[in-house]
């Protein structure tokens, strides 16, 4: 057997398909520079190294389930003034994710809360962390299909895996007495164990409309805001300026 079908034959045993498509491109231009031996190795593993990490961060995005990617840079901080900038920007450092610690994102329908929470849930997927994002009326539906299917132990485990969980949504969709005491659990299943984004139209006071009950609320209220970083954004809806915008784009053609 050939040196060129030996080495194909053992790099494909040992998984190394980027070593396997670049070594010989990579052993003439070491021959031209006069590269070492140690040089040359480490330029291969540095080029296989690169494009495992790529692939691990690619799979995580797919995991995440995000519904659109929307990222930081495209996030419109000088329309919500009631934003602190420096606090998100301190986020995206990833500690509060090391710290199992929550962000609560509210503000009314529009302001661009979903946006945000995707764009921290992109920044911890880079920094190699495990996302998942759910609206929240999809999660109760998971949980109760669960319940239903007694298996609640085994999916919140399965949850437990993800370092950070989005939930989006929160009070858009009323929930049963059922739904909302499965969503407090699942809450409290997280706490201080794993980190939890949570994006709402409702002030805290309202929580209570959502879950039914008002000791249970305050519980949840409790465990969910120790240590969190609470974000505010209660600026014009970016649906409304778009509108407005359409309009005036519409009244100047006609």
């Amino acid at each position: 057997m050939t040196t060129e079908l030996l080495l194909a034959h053992y790099l494909k045993q040992l998984r190394l398909p980027i070593v396997a498509k670049h070594y010989a491109s990579l052993a003439r231009e070491a021959t031209e520079h006069g590269l070492t031996y140690e040089a040359y190795l480490l330029a291969l593993l540095e080029q296989e190294t690169a494009a495992r990490d790529e692939n691990q961060r690619q799979l995580r995005l797919r995991q995440a389930a995000f519904p659109i990617r929307k990222t930081l840079d495209t996030f419109e901080f000088h329309h919500i003034p009631s934003l602190n900038k420096n606090k998100v920007l301190s986020l995206v450092q990833g500690e509060f994710v090391e710290k199992k610690e929550n962000v609560l994102i509210i503000g009314n329908s529009g302001t661009g809360k979903s946006h945000l929470g995707t764009a921290l849930g992109i920044e911890m997927v880079q920094r190699g962390y495990k996302v998942k994002f759910i609206t929240a009326s999809g999660l109760v539906e998971e949980l109760l299909l669960a319940k239903e299917e007694h298996r609640l132990l085994a999916l919140e485990r399965q949850w437990l895996k993800y370092d950070v969980v989005i939930c989006d949504e929160l009070g858009y969709v009323p929930f049963s007495k059922t739904g909302g005491e499965l969503l407090f659990q699942f809450f409290s299943a997280r706490h201080e164990r794993r980190s939890t984004i949570v994006t709402t139209n409702l002030d805290f006071g309202e929580w209570v409309n959502v879950f039914g009950d008002e000791k249970m609320t305050a519980a949840l209220l409790d465990r969910m805001t120790h240590r969190a970083h609470i974000l505010l954004m209660n600026g014009d809806s970016y649906r409304f300026r778009q509108s407005l915008q359409r309009q005036h784009e519409e009244q100047k053609e006609a």
